[in-house]
């Protein structure tokens, strides 16, 4: 994996001789490496891992083309003591925006380096533009949960609470072919729909609640994420309203979508439909948020995101209506933004589902 030069082109723009890389998405961005502990050190002369026993040979499999760096008894200060000495580096950049700071004060105490240099988000940047082979494994986690939705509204039946629907979406998902969760399953039903966040609970399903199930799992790496609300038995017009409502705000979004505009532009077709439908303060979150290694990247789809929307760029379309003391309503799809428009991940059926 090449990625390391990007990062070298960085370096250069920063004036710093090397990097050490500490982000877990970003180690395994830059090189490939998907082991939990380590940093990823690039130079101009050399790219390595540095780990620990433990992730050697994952190291070694993975960070093709990377030197690998096991630490001694001397720990990761004295390993990479010894590449900044070999290197002649005295300028050394660290993720200010990722260390932890104990890490910080630790590292920068023992580190014969003349500076430690701060750097913003100049690495975790680079992987905003999803390259096509990044887009295949977001789209297969997102047909995973395609096939999940489908099969569970089959499972689904009033009486059992949150807690087990959760764990039968997760246990689908895994047995589907997803290695991980992007994170844990929100099932949310009655009242509880209108916490956007809500935990699933003991709360049993019943016979006219809103049930929005919101779930994502990980696919060689890359996340998918997506919302379907349904009704449990017959909704009332209430209901309906809502739910129409938050269904036609997501579609003039995704009529709307493509590359060049503010991420706040995109944000405001949706939430206008929202707040002229009567509902201002019942959406409280952005429109969306992009995924990738990680299931809550920049940019956002937000009222305050200046960033430009560019073709390449994941993106949820997730509006929401929320009325405490009577439930909430979410949809969710996952989108690649083109120059032209869109290219929606999602399939999964977003008629009102009345089970």
């Amino acid at each position: 994996m090449d990625n390391y030069k990007k990062v070298q082109e960085i370096l250069k723009k920063q004036s710093v001789g090397a990097v050490l890389i500490s982000n877990g998405n970003n180690m395994r961005y830059v090189s490939g490496f998907a082991g939990a502990t380590g940093y990823v050190y690039i130079s101009e002369k050399r790219h390595a891992v540095i780990t620990d026993f433990r992730y050697t040979i994952q190291a070694e499999v993975e960070a093709e083309g990377y030197e690998v760096i096991t630490i001694g008894n001397g720990g990761y200060e004295e390993a990479i003591n010894d590449v900044l000495s070999t290197d002649g580096v005295d300028r050394l950049a660290f993720e200010a925006e990722e260390m932890i700071f104990a890490n910080y004060h630790k590292l920068k105490e023992k580190l014969k380096v003349k500076d430690f240099v701060p750097l913003g988000s100049e690495i975790t940047n680079l992987r905003r533009i999803k390259t096509p082979h990044e887009l295949e494994l977001i789209k297969k986690a997102e047909a995973i949960g395609d096939e999940v939705f489908t099969e569970i509204l089959t499972f689904i039946k009033p009486g059992m609470t949150e807690l087990e629907l959760a764990a039968r979406i997760e246990y689908l998902l895994k047995l589907k072919g997803a290695e991980g969760l992007s994170f844990s399953a929100i099932v949310a039903s009655g009242i509880n729909s209108s916490m956007p966040h809500a935990v699933p609970s003991r709360k049993k399903i019943e016979i006219g609640d809103f049930l929005t199930m919101d779930f994502g799992c990980v696919y060689e790496g890359y996340c998918s994420d997506m919302t379907r609300t349904i009704v449990i038995g017959k909704a009332s017009e209430k209901q309906k309203e809502v739910y129409n409502t938050v269904l036609q705000a997501q579609q003039a979004a995704l009529d709307f979508i493509k590359a060049g505009y503010k991420g706040k532009e995109v944000d405001k077709v949706a939430r206008d439909i929202i707040y002229g439908a009567g509902y201002e303060g019942c959406f409280g979150h952005g429109l969306g948020h992009s995924v990738g290694l990680h299931i809550h990247e920049n940019p956002r789809l937000s009222m305050l995101e200046e960033g430009i929307i560019e073709a390449g760029m994941t993106e949820t379309i997730e509006p929401g209506i929320y009325i405490k003391g009577f439930g909430g309503v979410r949809i969710e799809d996952l989108v690649v933004v083109t120059e032209q428009g869109h290219e929606n991940f999602t399939f999964s059926n977003k008629n009102l589902i009345e089970l």
